[in-house]
Order: C-alpha cells, then sequence, then structure tokens
C-alpha cells in the first residue's frame, strides 16, 4: 500500500507566491537522530499535473503551485511523516516508517504495475507484489504477467530462455541495475537467468531510446532493476522453492539498517540433478507415467551459486557511497541421458566476479561518479561446438547536476566503458580461431537538458561516443516530448539514435545446438538504429471505478544491423545488413478493477519484424505477429489472501525453411498459470501452476535420434519444452 502524507503549505507572502520553483529534500530520520536520503519518493501538487520524484541524494525540485493555497504531496511506500522543516528556503520533508495505529485502519488494494502520467519518459514500473506472481525464480520470469517485455525459447537443450522487446530480440535492450551496466557483453548469453527475482524491489521499464545519461546501447528500450536497499528490506528474509520435477532454489536476505555503514548480503542457490525427458516423439501425452521422450533431457542439470554484498555510507551530510560486491558459479549440465551410448553432451559453466560503485555529494549542484569493474569466464560445449571466452570490463561515467534556470535543469558528464574479450571456437565452423581477442575502448561525453511547465515537459540529449576500433565518433541525439492536456492524460513522442556492438556468437550461441555450419563475416559493423515512438496514457472512470488506458506505437528502423541468418537449414550466417530491417510494434493496455479486490490487465500487441536475409525482405523469424495478455488479481481484505490468474495468447510466428518441417508458420497458443498466496505476519506461503494447459512444442529437437546428421537442430523453438509445472514455496521475514 502507499501512503499519501500530505502537507499544507500556505503562502502568504507576496515574494514566495511568486516563486517558479521550490527546492528541498526528503530524508528518513531514525530513533538515533541519524538521517539518510530517500531516492524515488514521489512529491507533487494535489489536483494538478506538477510532480517529480527525488534523485539518489533525496532532492527534488518542483515548479511551485499555480493557484493557493496549495497542497504539496510526498509518497513513498511504507513511511508517514516526522517533521519538516525550511533551511535555506529548501522544504525539507523527514520520513519515519509507518507504525500501525489501533484507531485508525485504511485498507486498499494497491496495482503493482505502474503506469505513470507524470514521468516524461514513457516508463512501466514492476513493484515487488508483481514479481509474486509469478514463479519468477530469475529476471527471465519476471515479465510472465506483463505484456511490454516478452519471455520467448532459446533453445530445446540449455534451458535458456530470452526476451524480446518492440519486437526485436532482447540484445537491443539495455538492461541495468540501478542505472549501472548489469547485462552485457558476455551476460548477453546467460545474464537473465543469474539475477534472481526475490532480490528485486523492482523494475522499470523504458521505451524508446531513453535518457543519454544511462549510456547509448539503449535502441529499443532500457530495463533497469531495483535490488532492496538497507532502508527498504527486512532484517532477515528468505525463501524456499521447489516445484514438481525436483528443482530446488533459496534466497537468503540479511540486512545491517543502522550505523553510518548499512549493508544488505544477498545468497541464492539452485540445484536441480534429474534426467527428465518427457518432450519428442516418443511421449505419449496420455500415460505421463511414461518417461520415454526424444533421449534428450528436457531441463537441464543445475548446480548455481549466487552471492552480492552492498554497502552504502550515510556517515557524512556531504557525501554519500555505496560500493557493491557480486559473484557467481555455475555448472549447467544437458543433452542426452546418460544410457545412451556416446551421448550428445551440452555442458556450460560460468565464473563471474564484478565490483560497482556509486559516489556522490550532496548539493544543490551535486556530481556522482559511478564505476563497475567485471570479469567473466564461460566455457561453453554443444556437441562439438566448443566456446571459450573470458570477459574483463571496465565502466565509469560522471554525472554532473545543476541548474540553468529555475524550470531548465540540466545533467552532464563523461563516460568510459574498457571490454577486453579473449575467445576460443572449434566445431561446425569453417573458421575456427584461437585464443582471438577484441579490446573496445568507448570515450563519451554528454549533455542532457530538461524544460518544464505546467503541462509541457522536454528532455532533449546528446551523447558523442569515440569507437577505437572505427576511429568513429558517433553521435546519438534523443528527444523525449509529455504533454498533459489534462491532469489525467499523457501524451509523449519519443525519437533519438542508438548503436551497440555486436558479439555476434556469444548473442546466438542457442544455434551451436545444431548441426549447421557457422559462418561469420569478418567485417562485422557497429549496429545502429533510429527509434520514434508515441505513447498515449489516460486514466478515467468507468462504472465508478478507476481505469488505466494506454496506447503505444513504435518504430526501430535499423541504419546497419547484424543480420543472424538461419534461412538456409545447414548453415548459420551472420553478416552485415544489406537492404532494410525494421520493426514495428502497436501495444495497448487496461487496467481495471471492475470488482471490489479484483483488479483486471488486460494487453494486445501487434509486431511487423522484417529484414532483408541475402536479397530477400522476410519477416523476422520465430518472432510472433500478435501476442495477448490477460492478468486477474485477487487480494483479500485483510491482505492475508492473494490470489493471481495469467492467461496468454501467442500467435502465429515464421518458421525458417527446413526439410523436416512442413509447416511455414507456428501454431497458435496458449499459455496458463496461476498462483495462491497466504500470508502471516512473518511467513507466506504461496502454490502455483505454470503451464496448466500442458501445451508443448511438437518434436522440438529436430532428428533427435542422430545427433550427428546434418538435419540435427535443437534451436528452431517458438513454445513451450516443458509441459505442465507445478510449484510450492515459503517466504519468511523478520523486519
Amino acid at each position: 500500500m502507499r501512503n499519501l502524507i500530505i502537507i499544507i503549505v500556505t503562502f502568504i507572502s507576496i515574494n514566495i507566491e511568486a516563486q517558479n520553483k521550490i527546492d528541498g529534500r526528503v530524508l528518513e530520520i531514525f530513533n538515533d537522530g541519524s538521517s539518510s536520503s530517500i531516492f524515488g519518493a514521489n512529491v507533487f501538487w494535489e489536483n494538478t499535473n506538477i510532480g517529480t520524484t527525488t534523485d539518489i541524494n533525496g532532492n527534488y525540485s518542483i515548479s511551485g503551485a499555480t493557484s493557493f493555497p496549495a497542497t504539496l504531496s510526498v509518497s513513498y511506500v511504507g513511511y508517514s511523516i516526522d517533521s519538516k522543516e525550511v533551511i535555506d528556503n529548501k522544504y525539507i520533508f523527514y520520513l519515519k516508517k509507518m507504525i500501525a495505529l489501533d484507531e485508525v485502519q485504511i485498507k486498499s488494494q494497491s496495482s503493482t504495475t505502474k503506469i505513470s502520467t507524470i514521468n516524461t519518459l514513457n516508463t512501466q514500473t514492476l513493484k515487488a507484489g508483481e514479481l509474486k506472481k509469478a514463479a519468477c525464480c530469475d529476471l527471465s520470469g519476471c515479465f510472465e504477467t506483463n505484456n511490454t517485455v516478452d519471455v520467448v525459447y532459446s533453445d530445446a537443450i540449455s534451458g535458456i530462455k530470452k526476451i524480446q522487446m518492440l519486437g526485436l530480440d532482447g540484445t537491443y535492450v539495455q538492461i541495468t541495475n540501478e542505472n549501472i551496466p548489469l547485462i552485457r557483453g558476455m551476460m548477453k548469453s546467460y545474464g537473465l537467468s543469474y539475477v534472481p527475482g526475490s532480490w528485486i524491489e523492482s523494475i522499470q521499464i523504458i521505451k524508446g531510446m531513453g535518457s543519454v545519461i544511462n549510456g547509448y546501447e539503449s535502441l529499443t528500450g532500457q530495463i533497469n532493476l531495483e535490488y532492496f536497499k538497507p532502508s527498504t528490506a527486512d532484517r532477515l528474509s528468505g525463501d524456499l522453492h521447489i516445484d514438481s520435477e525436483g528443482m530446488i532454489e533459496s534466497n537468503l536476505m540479511l540486512t545491517k539498517k543502522q550505523g553510518n555503514w548499512r549493508s544488505n548480503l544477498f545468497l541464492n542457490a539452485n540445484y536441480f540433478d534429474r534426467e527428465i525427458d518427457h518432450a519428442g516423439t516418443y511421449h505419449d501425452h496420455t500415460n505421463h507415467t511414461d518417461y520415454h521422450g526424444d533421449g534428450f533431457i528436457d531441463m537441464p542439470k543445475v548446480k548455481k551459486f549466487n552471492l552480492l554484498n552492498r554497502w552504502q555510507y550515510f556517515g557524512s551530510d556531504k557525501f554519500r557511497g555505496q560500493f557493491n560486491v557480486r559473484a557467481l558459479i555455475e555448472e549447467r549440465l544437458s543433452g542426452q541421458k546418460t544410457e545412451i551410448v556416446n551421448p550428445y553432451i551440452v555442458d556450460i559453466h560460468n565464473d563471474f566476479l564484478q565490483l560497482y560503485t556509486k559516489l556522490g555529494t550532496l548539493s544543490e549542484n551535486s556530481i556522482g561518479l559511478q564505476t563497475s569493474f567485471k570479469i567473466h569466464n564461460q566455457d561453453i560445449k554443444f556437441g562439438k561446438n566448443i566456446y571459450i571466452g573470458t570477459e574483463e570490463s571496465m565502466h565509469l561515467n560522471l554525472i554532473k547536476e545543476s541548474q540553468l534556470r529555475d524550470d531548465y535543469p540540466i545533467k552532464y558528464g563523461l563516460s568510459y566503458y574498457a571490454d577486453r574479450l579473449t575467445e576460443s571456437f572449434e566445431g561446425n565452423t569453417s573458421s575456427p580461431f584461437k585464443s582471438r581477442k577484441r579490446l573496445d575502448l568507448l570515450t563519451g561525453a554528454f549533455i542532457e537538458q530538461q524544460y518544464l511547465t505546467n503541462k509541457l515537459n522536454i528532455i532533449t540529449g546528446i551523447r558523442l561516443d569515440y569507437y577505437n576500433i572505427e576511429d568513429i565518433l558517433y553521435f546519438s541525439p534523443r528527444l523525449n516530448i509529455k504533454y498533459n492536456p489534462t491532469d489525467r492524460t499523457a501524451i509523449r513522442l519519443n525519437l533519438g539514435n542508438g548503436f551497440r556492438i555486436s558479439n555476434s556468437l556469444l548473442e546466438n550461441i542457442q544455434y551451436l545446438g545444431s548441426s549447421r555450419n557457422i559462418i561469420i563475416a569478418e567485417d562485422i559493423n557497429v549496429e545502429k538504429a533510429f527509434n520514434s515512438g508515441l505513447n498515449i496514457a489516460h486514466c478515467f472512470y468507468l462504472f465508478g471505478r478507476e481505469t488505466t488506458l494506454n496506447f503505444d506505437l513504435y518504430r526501430t528502423n535499423f541504419k546497419n544491423q547484424v543480420i543472424v541468418d538461419v534461412e538456409d537449414e545447414n548453415i548459420l550466417s551472420i553478416y552485415n545488413l544489406d537492404g532494410k530491417s525494421y520493426s514495428n510494434s502497436l501495444q495497448i493496455d487496461l487496467i481495471y478493477q471492475f470488482i471490489d479486490r479484483i483488479e483486471t490487465r488486460f494487453g494486445y500487441k501487434i509486431t511487423d519484424a522484417r529484414s532483408n536475409f541475402n536479397g530477400i525482405e522476410k519477416m523476422v523469424p520465430l518472432t510472433p505477429k500478435t501476442r495477448g495478455l490477460l492478468n486477474i488479481s485477487y487480494e483479500s481484505i485483510s491482505k492475508k489472501w492473494v490470489v493471481d490468474f495469467t492467461a496468454n495468447y501467442i500467435g502465429k510466428s515464421r518458421i525458417p525453411e527446413h526439410s523436416q518441417i512442413i509447416d511455414e508458420y507456428s501454431d497458435v497458443f496458449y499459455l496458463f498459470n496461476t498462483n495462491i498466496t497466504r500470508r502471516w505476519d512473518k511467513f507466506e506461503l504461496y502454490i502455483g501452476g505454470e503451464n496448466l494447459s500442458n501445451y508443448t512444442q511438437n518434436d522440438p529437437i529436430i532428428s533427435a535420434d542422430n545427433p550427428d546428421s546434418d538435419d540435427f537442430d535443437a534451436s528452431l523453438i517458438w513454445a513451450p519444452i516443458m509441459g505442465r509445472l507445478v510449484y510450492a514455496g515459503i517466504r519468511y521475514n523478520i523486519k
């Protein structure tokens, strides 16, 4: 529940009444008298469309009210007002964690997915409650109840899921952790499975190019994760999850909430060691005691350990610091069952270590430095295809914030990316390589200016990035406009350029699970695209109940693109675009509570994605033309029971030509998921099911009985491999 803290500010001074802008801070105050800034608190004038959010230092700047007396509102989950004061004409609000009052009990249902009419960027926020609607053991499962980000199937062997956004592969989405790069480079292959869902406090999905401050790679959008922080996490929390196939996952979070140094320790472990073989020609779905499938196990054996330790410094009124260490070890084993002589083996190892920091000053003209240092070792074996790689990366981002005028905040700074990749590959390729090295250095400068009025917000940004290998200076202008014709309506326009450096083999690792001869052009270029979008968000009352309607229309047009061509069943060819390549995406979302305590969310999407494959323009394969979602959520008035049901409609997608596949298009199919949670003071029990209709793709592995044949292919996947899955778990916490 989001608590609204209302401060009535009556302006009786003519000088104050004439102000165009009000500056201030929002702080959390503790019992020992110390305080810390609150990031992401909403500050806005009641009954207007004038609003803002606090930055990482708790600072806000908001336009003055248009009429008096005026009501300035501050909202933040779980907090109430403690006191307020004015220091040097800055309005400071001190908040304390809520304490339940016996005299008044207010109970309401808060949507776990938020579509904002205040943010200039087209942003959709998923709260922690939304992530609990599914068994989202990792980030790839966090979007099963969302219509913006699509979860797709990578291959029939490794058990990895991928995402799509605006009709394009997830490689074109910038994924960050608190605006620090998270999944890029070598992490693009399996990185979604390395972010436990229980660590995540919220997810912000930004459509379009977004802000130049966060980098150059967001060709279709940005997904930013916010992990639980010392100020928002429980002192102790954990969960244990198990499913009907025997997979076990456990998470533990410990929090130090007091003192100059406050900390979170996140631990995650995942274990599965069974050989499940349902899928394939020989499985009879009428008899589920028959485990004789196609000879390939459906779920890989997994041993994974994941750790994150965050330390935040609050010992100074002028400085804040944050230091984070993250480590991961994973072993993933799949392929044919061990009882088979000379089995086809898939063996994947990942070791990952990262140190990332945030340092900043607390002042009107603040300055901040973000850093990230990581090393990633990856060994991958798909039968005869063997890949070994090491990636060493460094990222620096220096940001300065100042004010040109009252309504012209400006941010500018410098960025630096250094990525050294050493890799070897042998197998089904005419061009094997050993210890091949590449050093990518990108030095960037950016500036972003914001113009604010009561109804119109404009953010203009420019990036200049120099790339050492091509000896080219890339120019990336971006424009975001939001207009509020009424307090309940937002119209947004987004335009911008972006680019990214492709790691062609790493980002298409699923195609190693085939007998295709892999041919990669030597002169792979940087990918460049222009993205434009229109968004209309409108809040209104339908039959006396609040309703949100959201409309999106986006187009991504590539100037350069790396084409992954699987049109020839015997060849995987990767080369530069010669012709047109684009994606059009139309999406409509409706959120409506048609019965008390029951919220319904409906979404529908049409995608037209096309590329030029060796001179012929075709639809991008394995990308559904239409998708739909229906989510129904119920929360009891006591909040002890939560019930959720999701239905996904997946339309036809084009299947690349193959001698063993007759149909040109996949079938239309539906997926049904549900989750039921019972809450107590310190415990939650939940049970749920995925793919309740037990729908699976027939014969997902082509020529599974002969992996050495030229026809063998486990990469042409458009539907689930696993059938019905039931799971249960327990969550516990000590506040």
